[in-house]
């Protein structure tokens, strides 16, 4: 199997020369992997204009007590340095909030609802973290001022779109609503402790230390029963109509409801195949409000995409609205997704300089058919290296003598 790219990990010993060390989490792409990246790019980004969303752009560099602050990416988590004026300086460890930001600022006078995408890098400090990625390439898009289930449910079928277009079979959203999540913890519980430890184990997907804290809670057998049962309630709609009928408080009654109606706008845009509620999820970043989704492929234990609605962020910025977004983790795609680019015919002209005129020619009337012509002065190569070289192209043509011919 070909390598398309290199993920540094950690292991290097401090008193060895670095040489060709990558800082840790850092990855290179060769070719054949920037191709289908640049391809992913090309589908996603197509796709998110047709849906009405504009491209927006942010710097990878913003200030920490704005960005950096209202970000839900752990402080040590994020990379910081100082500017020549001594202010502390982040890069950017999500593109949520520096869209928060410049709907705020920048877009403060544009009427909502607003409909952005964005394509960029992110940066996480990952602390040793063998396999996780410090830098890594999203595609996403937010929509600013629309509360509506119908919002989420856009939300939720372009992602649902995205994986498509990427060629990513088979695949699933599994949904939940954080609002009904909370409210039913809060009910059962009361201790807000206590309520932040089973959060945590959620979370991180660790069911066994989520039954090891129930069972250590002094609450009595039927609560302790139903926080076990919340790890079951993973479904469809029929889900829906049991959970409202044991419903014990008017927050989790609206979160349901607000599920059913997206559930019912999901039948409509015909994907509700791809789609399974599950209750017991929350997600990684804390600004979200409502339905939270992670978009997985079959046997690949990680997301590639997850989003959700967090309509109390922009408001750290002097805008309150609704909102509700989704990013795409570009790498994570490129590693499962199958799209390849038609490649088209290369040849590689190998010339001497005295008849570099008619390797130009040859060239030229080569490129204007559309196919890629690499130049090569022969007086650099060996034979040893043409004859590897010619295994890179389709054909190898030296132009000697006048020679060249047109193609």
């Amino acid at each position: 199997m070909r390598r398309l790219s290199h993920t540094s990990h950690p292991g290097h010993a401090a008193d060895e020369p670095r040489g060709f060390e990558k800082p840790v989490g850092m990855r290179d792409y060769l070719p054949e992997a920037v191709r289908k990246l640049r391809l992913i790019e090309e589908r996603v980004g197509r796709l998110f204009g047709l849906w009405g969303y504009d491209e927006v752009m942010t710097p990878t560099l913003e200030y920490d007590e704005t960005v950096g602050g209202a970000s839900s990416t752990l402080n040590h988590k994020q990379f910081k340095l100082l500017d020549k004026h001594g202010n502390t300086l982040v890069l950017r460890p999500d593109m949520t909030t520096p869209i928060a930001r410049v709907v705020a600022s920048v877009l403060r006078h544009e009427p909502l609802p607003l409909r952005l995408s964005y394509c960029a890098h992110i940066f996480r400090a990952q602390e040793n973290e063998a396999g996780r990625s410090a830098e890594f390439k999203q595609m996403g898009v937010e929509l600013i001022g629309d509360a509506s289930p119908d919002g989420d449910a856009e939300m939720l079928a372009l992602a649902i779109e995205s994986l498509k277009v990427c060629s990513v079979e088979p695949f699933q959203l599994a949904i939940g609503h954080v609002g009904f999540l909370n409210a039913f913890l809060r009910h059962c519980i009361g201790d807000d402790k206590a309520i932040e430890q089973l959060k945590s184990y959620l979370n991180d997907y660790d069911y066994v230390g989520y039954r090891e804290a129930v069972a250590q809670l002094s609450l009595g057998g039927d609560a302790k029963r139903r926080l076990n049962e919340l790890l079951a309630w993973r479904g469809g709609k029929a889900l829906l109509q049991e959970r409202m009928a044991e419903a014990a408080s008017v927050e989790e009654r609206e979160a349901l409801d607000h599920l059913r109606k997206v559930w019912e706008a999901l039948d409509v845009y015909g994907v509700t195949p791809f789609v399974t509620l599950d209750l017991s999820m929350i997600g990684k970043m804390n600004y979200y409000t409502g339905i939270y989704f992670e978009g997985y492929a079959e046997d690949h234990g990680f997301p590639l995409l997850s989003g959700g609605r967090y309509d109390a962020l922009l408001a750290r910025f002097g805008r309150s609205a609704a909102a509700v977004g989704f990013q795409l983790k570009v790498d994570r795609v490129l590693d499962v997704s199958p799209l390849t680019e038609d490649q088209k015919e290369h040849v590689l002209i190998v010339y001497d300089p005295s008849e570099r005129f008619e390797a130009l020619r040859s060239a030229r009337k080569w490129r204007q058919k559309g196919r890629r012509v690499t130049m090569q002065v022969g007086s650099e190569l060996e034979k040893a290296d043409v004859e590897k070289l010619s295994e890179r192209y389709d054909e190898v043509v030296c132009v000697e003598g006048g020679s060249g011919g047109d193609g």
